[in-house]
């Protein structure tokens, strides 16, 4: 697949390495300022079973 993306992309090796930065970059963006709030409430990291009162004594 990322050998697909590379030889579609425009120019020689140092305009295509950093046009794979931008669309790397843009990726990551998208992702934190999108999709991970969106999933965040679907998630279960509120659902904790561990507590303070259970384990060993001390």
């Amino acid at each position: 697949m990322y050998g697909w993306i590379w030889r579609h992309l425009p120019g020689n090796a140092w305009v295509r390495a950093a046009i794979s930065l931008v669309l790397v970059l843009a990726v990551v963006y998208v992702l934190f300022q999108y999709i991970f709030p969106w999933a965040e409430p679907l998630l279960p990291f509120g659902d904790v079973t561990v507590d303070n009162n259970g384990g060993a004594s001390r």
